[in-house]
């Protein structure tokens, strides 16, 4: 299994593998729960879309494992999820049935893309700039998620849209508490610092009364017979239907292109040209993965930011997403312990993330606005609008209208007119309000 997952040519071990697995799990065990309360707003069975939730993780995130050998966890995403619960059922009045079927047709077309090499040449026409951007922003993204997550920052007013959170609260200083403790471990070089710090914080908030440890800490998992296979493609084959869909496929190419970049840079496997070898194999498996969610009766599933956890601890093989897949099968029988690990034991590990992200920065040209701008039009708009695939879209439309507008057309690599162009249509089609 070691020459099997190329320990030796990435210079790691079982240990380092096994704490980076479980290091990305603790950070994003949250979906467990997140996933399936999002989408009961839409009519899904909360405790069925439990276990959708975490059978599509452990498909994913095995095949990831085993077939593209990346330490990246797959889960149903996060704002896809609020997508098709509050804009495609709530507001426009489908049926969770037709949205599913939306995800399916996704993950279908997705496929297709893939096998016929179309994605990977997408991929390899985003310029360098815009590729570091993209771990640039997805880190201040997870920075501001953890920081939100401890109680640092809240939500503010009108005119303030941000504010300083109640930092006097107990819990709030716990979880600054293990903020400090998580970087004092990296200082030292503490080997799992990050894993050690939720740890830590999750024990002092036990002690002071935050948290409770649950009567059962095992539990049978949840039957998925409501949902499974409960698909309703004739409702969603119809013109009206199709800006759901286009709306569905550019979220998902641009979130997992950004992520996949952002945290392969961040673990050093993009090679001179800053392109990723053999990427159509973790292509493959995010599509695969997002037509298994709809089958089990979940969203849009693809690569995870919380994977940089685990990156930071030294996983660099597929092993790491092995140990992840395994725990997330375990999941399905301790779901108590995992959901009483609260925001604030886990919120300081996405700011130190986030920090590590940041390294990106040196990458960038900031003599050449041409290459800037569209760089850092996509780090603010992933950050300030809340959504990784607002950011990137408006990188690739601020890239080509530069281009235009400055006389290198010539430049542009073909594949980038393409990716303006779907980015121009995910603006027409966004649901806006």
């Amino acid at each position: 299994m070691r020459s099997f997952f190329d320990f030796q040519l990435h210079r790691t071990g079982y240990r380092q593998e096994t704490l980076a697995g479980i290091t990305t799990f603790v950070t994003l065990a949250y979906i467990i729960i997140v996933n399936p309360a999002i989408l009961s707003a839409a009519g899904v069975p909360k405790e069925a879309a439990m276990t959708a939730t975490i059978l599509t993780a452990a498909f994913g995130t095995l095949l990831m494992a085993l077939w593209a050998k990346r330490p990246f966890a797959v889960a149903p995403y996060m704002g896809e999820n609020a997508f098709i619960a509050y804009t495609v059922v709530n507001t426009m009045g489908y049926s969770w049935q037709t949205a599913m079927a939306a995800i399916f047709i996704s993950g279908v077309l997705f496929t297709l893309m893939t096998l016929g090499g179309l994605r990977q040449w997408l991929a390899e026409a985003i310029p360098s700039s815009l590729k570091h951007s993209f771990s640039i922003g997805i880190g201040l993204f997870l920075a501001f998620i953890g920081l939100n997550d401890m109680g640092v920052i809240a939500l503010g007013v009108q005119g303030a849209p941000v504010r300083l959170g109640n930092i006097a609260r107990p819990e709030v200083l716990i979880s600054l508490t293990g903020l400090l403790c998580m970087t004092v471990l990296l200082i030292r070089k503490v080997a799992g610092a990050i894993l050690i710090g939720i740890a830590c914080t999750t024990v002092l908030l036990i002690g002071f009364g935050k948290i409770s440890i649950p009567a059962s800490l095992v539990s049978a998992p949840p039957s998925i017979a409501p949902i499974f296979m409960n698909i309703d493609i004739q409702g969603a084959l119809t013109w009206g239907f199709a800006g759901v869909i286009v709306t569905t496929l550019v979220m998902d190419f641009v979130d997992t292109m950004g992520t996949l970049f952002g945290l392969s840079s961040r673990a050093g496997l993009l090679d001179a040209e800053d392109n990723l070898p053999e990427i159509e194999k973790p292509m493959l498996v995010d599509a695969l993965s997002t037509i298994a969610a709809s089958m089990f009766g979940t969203t849009t599933a693809g690569i995870y930011i919380e994977s940089a956890a685990g990156i930071e601890q030294g996983g660099r093989t597929g092993f790491t997403a092995l140990v992840v897949a395994a725990l997330f099968l375990l999941a399905l029988f301790f779901s108590p312990l995992l959901t009483m690990i609260p925001s604030q034991a886990y919120g300081p590990a996405l700011v130190v993330i986030g920090m590590f992200m940041m390294e990106s920065v040196t990458r960038l040209d900031f003599r050449n606005y041409s290459e800037l701008f569209p760089a850092f039009l996509t780090i603010i708009l992933i950050i300030f609008t809340y959504n990784i695939g607002v950011g990137i879209t408006a990188g690739f439309i601020g890239y080509a209208l530069l281009r235009i507008l400055t006389g290198k057309i010539r430049e542009v690599h073909p594949g980038m007119w393409i990716l303006a162009l779907l980015s121009f249509a995910f603006y027409f089609f966004y649901p806006y309000h």
